[in-house]
């Protein structure tokens, strides 16, 4: 997705869970390593851009998430309409990074989402286990 990438939002009138309720039900069920119900909370041509990479469609999403065992530890969830900003810790190769998490949804499902940190200490230790 480029920076210039336009999301597009819900329908009026969607009456599911509000978009705070999804990602939050999202990073739960990642925290439990519950795949299945995760991938449930994305669309299909989900995509996701990040410090070290980025994936089109959930299925590559989940395929990658599935080897990672990244943990998060939520400190803030902030909501507007459909999107949702998320500040957590999160654990990489045991490894503690503070991260912000802007997740953006159509129809009641995370479409897009964009993660930003400092990656200097994921770098340094995954230098160290080489």
């Amino acid at each position: 997705m480029s920076a210039n990438t336009v999301v597009q939002r819900s329908p009026e009138g969607f009456s599911g869970k509000n978009s705070k309720e999804v990602v939050l039900a999202f990073l739960d069920a990642l925290n439990r390593s519950d795949f299945e119900t995760a991938r449930k909370h994305v669309t299909d041509d989900f995509k996701f851009v990040g410090v070290l990479g980025s994936r089109e469609g959930g299925d590559a999403y989940f395929r990658d998430m599935k080897h990672m065992g990244l943990k998060y530890d939520i400190k803030k969830a902030v909501a507007e309409c459909d999107d949702v900003c998320v500040f957590y810790d999160i654990t990489m190769s045991s490894v503690i990074v503070f991260c912000a998490g802007w997740y953006q949804l159509w129809d009641g499902k995370i479409r897009s989402f964009r993660v930003v940190f400092d990656p200097r200490a994921v770098l340094e230790a995954a230098g160290k286990n080489k």
